[in-house]
């Protein structure tokens, strides 16, 4: 994990519409209260430039140089929604002028944009052409640096007849969308892509009380979700021949709130939730991506088709190898929050170059790496106790269900048997 370093808002004294500035809102308020006067152009862009300048100088003198040319560096934030209350253009004089900022104080620097909502195809297809053909504002010359291409990309979660009803299919149509757009550019091929944010959502400080449909985020709907979409993320990038180096999940930390409440977060009062052993998961996976296979797994083409949503669920796997190991995930999935009848699963490695391997069977289901279910086992306390919150903090780690070695035969192969509830994954 690396800084990615977002250049924005405006403060008060460059505003061009500096008052109202401070903003009151609070969840259940409508969200474009949060607009003030941080989201307007500055009034002078060589004192703006100037203020980035010495941010990237400072950054350099107190990280180093090494440090901080590993970092990405953004330019505001989705300036085709709420966020931004100047002109298309005047976003891209923003951009050359930060831009030109960041590489005068670290011309190794990185730096990148449009950090667009999902559905800113045309937004974004205008930045890549002022990056690539038209005159930059700050220089006067043709092009803006462009090291990175960000954009956003989100599902949409819905509450029927009382059920959580995910959308994958959205969030993947969203990137398969800017894919599209930035294929058309063979100057841009193997140009670093991010995924600016990347969530099942859009509102991270709305929670269950004021849109019920966010309870996904407490249990394993939100970990099972996140296994499934990140597999479908390299499939898309392998398709449109990108250059998907890395995507971010949005996700905050509030204080002081109840415990569970349903916020968008790793943790919730310190203790992790499921989804946080995810991303532990993904990190065991080291070395290079190799093919797997499984029966029950849906297309990708039918996922962006029309989401996950047949009766059977998606059971299906991610493996890495590295010099001495190998990996594999494996997820149990719907769209709908709904508990399906348990599914056997036969797992079978081939090709392994061994006599004898140690095997780690690691999983998050209601057992298993999940604080949420005991905080429930325990009448769901919005006052636990410090023996609680222990209990809590342990069964919010990853833990291992099986560990067992395992003599490979004269074939190289091993299979290994499990079974599966729904959401259910290791």
């Amino acid at each position: 994990m690396k800084p990615l370093a977002q250049i924005g808002f405006m403060p008060e004294a460059l505003s061009t519409h500096p008052q109202p500035y401070r903003h009151y809102w609070k969840p259940g308020d409508k969200y474009s209260d949060i607009v003030t006067g941080w989201a307007y152009p500055p009034k002078d862009y060589n004192k703006w430039a100037e203020l980035v300048y010495q941010w990237v100088k400072h950054c350099v003198e107190r990280y180093g140089k090494r440090e901080v040319e590993s970092w990405y560096w953004e330019v505001w934030n989705e300036a085709d929604g709420y966020y931004w209350k100047g002109t298309q253009d005047e976003f891209f004089k923003l951009y050359d002028y930060s831009a030109d900022a960041v590489k005068r104080a670290l011309p190794t620097a990185r730096i990148g944009g449009p950090n667009t909502t999902g559905g800113a195809m045309k937004w974004l297809d205008a930045f890549l052409k002022h990056c690539l053909y038209e005159k930059n504002h700050a220089t006067g010359t043709t092009g803006a640096p462009l090291d990175a291409i960000l954009f956003h990309a989100k599902g949409s979660p819905r509450l029927v007849n009382g059920v959580v009803v995910m959308s994958i299919r959205n969030q993947l149509r969203n990137i398969e969308d800017n894919f599209r757009v930035i294929a058309r550019y063979p100057e841009l091929k193997n140009l670093p892509v991010i995924l600016g944010e990347s969530d099942p959502e859009g509102c991270a400080a709305c929670g269950m009380a004021t849109d019920p449909q966010n309870a996904y985020r407490n249990g394993t709907m939100y970990s099972s979700y996140t296994a499934a979409s990140f597999a479908r993320k390299y499939e898309l990038a392998q398709r449109y021949n990108i250059n998907l180096v890395g995507a971010v999940t949005w996700a905050f930390e509030f204080e002081d709130q109840p415990w569970f409440y349903g916020f968008r977060d790793l943790a919730t009062n310190g203790v992790n939730k499921p989804v946080l052993n995810v991303f532990r998961m993904l990190g065991m996976m080291k070395g290079k991506q190799v093919a797997a296979e499984s029966n029950q797994r849906y297309t990708l083409q039918e996922v962006l088709d029309s989401s996950i949503r047949r009766t059977a669920t998606d059971i299906g796997a991610l493996a890495s190898k590295d010099q001495n190991s190998a990996a594999v995930m494996i997820w149990n999935y719907h769209d709908a929050d709904e508990r399906a009848i348990t599914a056997p699963v036969r797992l079978s490695i081939r090709g392994l170059p061994v006599k004898k391997v140690k095997l780690i069977h690691y999983r998050i289901d209601d057992a298993y790496s999940n604080s949420y279910e005991q905080w429930k086992k325990m009448g769901s306390p919005q006052q636990p106790t410090a023996a609680q919150v222990k209990e809590l903090e342990r069964a919010g780690r990853l833990q291992f269900m099986e560990s067992k070695t395992i003599h490979v035969p004269a074939d190289e192969s091993i299979d290994n048997r499990f079974f599966y509830h729904a959401r259910e994954f290791h």
